[in-house]
């Protein structure tokens, strides 16, 4: 099993950056492919980007292709969403989850099995 936790949200007007953290725990975290996704208000849970277990394959949104980039440690057990250009529309709480087949390339929430509590980003207009 992995245990995630994310952190980094909080308010920040358009236009500026964020970097989301997601802290893990679990002897096979480098296995696992790893994705951020994200449910704004009065929405479905959406695909935002995912990472490969070695960090090699990403895949994006086009909602956020060009200003969103996903990374990870594995020696730090942690997985990083940094979030440029920051939108209005960018607005929701954000999951990490985990991919378990560890290829990068799952793109529907329901490929994923476990996932962290979430963190709040709000852009101001």
């Amino acid at each position: 099993q992995v245990q995630l936790v994310e952190s980094g949200g909080g308010l920040v007007q358009a236009g500026g950056s964020l970097r989301l953290s997601c802290a893990a725990s679990g002897r096979t975290f480098s296995r696992y492919g790893m994705g951020w996704l994200r449910q704004a208000p009065g929405k479905e849970r959406e695909f935002v980007a995912v990472i490969n277990w070695s960090g090699t394959r990403k895949y994006y949104a086009d909602s956020v292709q060009g200003r969103f980039t996903i990374s990870r440690e594995n020696a730090k057990n942690t997985v990083y969403l940094q979030m440029n250009s920051l939108k209005f529309e960018d607005t929701a709480v954000y999951y990490c989850a985990s991919e378990p087949t560890g290829r990068g390339t799952a793109l529907s929430p329901a490929e994923y099995d476990y996932w962290g509590q979430g963190t709040q980003v709000t852009v101001s207009s």
